[in-house]
């Protein structure tokens, strides 16, 4: 992989790290070419001073020029100009995600809004092991907080709610994420020994992001790319990415690690979807291929009712007629039924729910979406 000048970025450089500033980088890329992005920006942490320990060790804070702005007003500025310049990259249908502390979190958020993205969810990254509070005149720090937002309020954007929640032992997830910091061998270190990022993510982190908001095959953006972590976790996962970096340092330390990244099997990239992300199946699909017979009876699950299968894929009882949804909601005296889950047919004297008959069609199809 190797690092691509802003001046080559004028079509499209998947897969590679580009150098420059951030804004100019995003200017010179096609509109509306981007699926998803996640934006690490700096902090602004107005620091002033050193930190030190209990044992009177200096604390490795983030003290970079990079995180450094002469006011709020250069800060707004900043952040304005790259979200602008973020929302023309992005397809319509595309989102975004930021991730901020205290000190800049509800700037971002104000200008997300003003720039007309419209906010999914805020996200709170509950850190697991913290860095404690060494003055004692503040609560420890132990959480950062994500905004997700589509490019519009009417976009379409992916969130793989069946696959998050099977990341989750079964269980919806929530927008509080228990995760640890960036530590032991996964911390990177630089020629000297030292972190090679102050701020760097957890692969952790951006393995749930990408899971729940994009597709095998996307194109992620990163435009503050430190030492790579979503392109790396982009690889792994079958994603593209386009990392901005200006600093030298962060890019050779991004370049080195993503090169030895193997990315998974097609197999290993599919998630669990959601059955509405699946092709649609008519009934009458089954009656015309001969998987159901005109004439034959379906039961219900609870077993109280059964009525026919008609030529045109509807049911009849003696006094209602129509699909397999509305013949199940009339006779359980239901707003709404689930036909495909409701009804069985009888194979050996077994009651086998229509909705395997759905599934078999839908895997000779590929499992496509419409």
């Amino acid at each position: 992989m190797k690092t691509v000048t802003k001046k080559a970025a004028a079509g499209l450089p998947v897969n590679s790290i580009l150098a420059g500033d951030c804004i100019e980088v995003i200017n010179s890329l096609p509109a509306e070419s981007v699926d998803l992005i996640f934006a690490d920006p700096p902090y602004n942490l107005q620091l002033k001073g050193d930190l030190h320990r209990p044992d009177n060790s200096r604390v490795d804070a983030v003290d970079d020029a990079w995180d450094q702005f002469s006011s709020f007003a250069a800060y707004d500025a900043f952040t304005n100009a790259w979200l602008k310049a973020a929302r023309r990259l992005l397809k319509p249908d595309g989102a975004i995600w930021v991730i901020g502390s205290y000190h800049n979190i509800f700037r971002v958020g104000a200008a997300l809004q003003n720039h007309s993205y419209w906010i999914l969810n805020d996200v709170v990254w509950r850190k697991a092991n913290p860095m404690p509070n060494f003055r004692g005149k503040r609560f420890t720090n132990a959480h950062e907080t994500m905004i997700w937002a589509s490019k519009s309020e009417n976009s379409k954007y992916t969130f793989n709610y069946d696959a998050l929640k099977a990341l989750n032992e079964g269980i919806q997830m929530r927008s509080d994420w228990l995760l640890p910091i960036c530590n032991g061998h996964e911390r990177l270190k630089n020629e000297q020994g030292d972190k090679a990022h102050p701020t760097q993510k957890p692969e952790s982190l951006l393995h749930r992001i990408l899971v729940g908001s994009s597709q095998p095959g996307d194109l992620i953006l990163d435009p503050f790319f430190g030492t790579g972590t979503t392109g790396a976790v982009a690889k792994m996962l079958g994603r593209n990415f386009i990392g901005i970096e200006q600093e030298a340092a962060y890019r050779k330390v991004a370049e080195n690690r993503i090169a030895m990244v193997r990315k998974f099997d097609s197999e290993a990239l599919q998630v669990t979807t959601a059955k509405r992300a699946e092709p649609r199946v008519p009934f009458g699909q089954l009656v015309e291929r001969g998987m159901l017979r005109p004439g034959e009876e379906l039961h219900s699950l609870n077993g109280r009712h059964k009525v026919k299968v008609r030529a045109d894929g509807t049911l009849a009882t003696a006094d209602i007629k129509g699909s397999i949804h509305q013949v199940g909601a009339a006779l359980e005296g239901a707003p709404s039924c689930n036909g495909w889950t409701y009804w069985c047919f009888k194979r050996e004297g077994k009651k086998v729910p229509i909705d395997l008959l759905r599934q078999q069609i839908r895997d000779e199809m590929g499992n496509r979406p419409n």
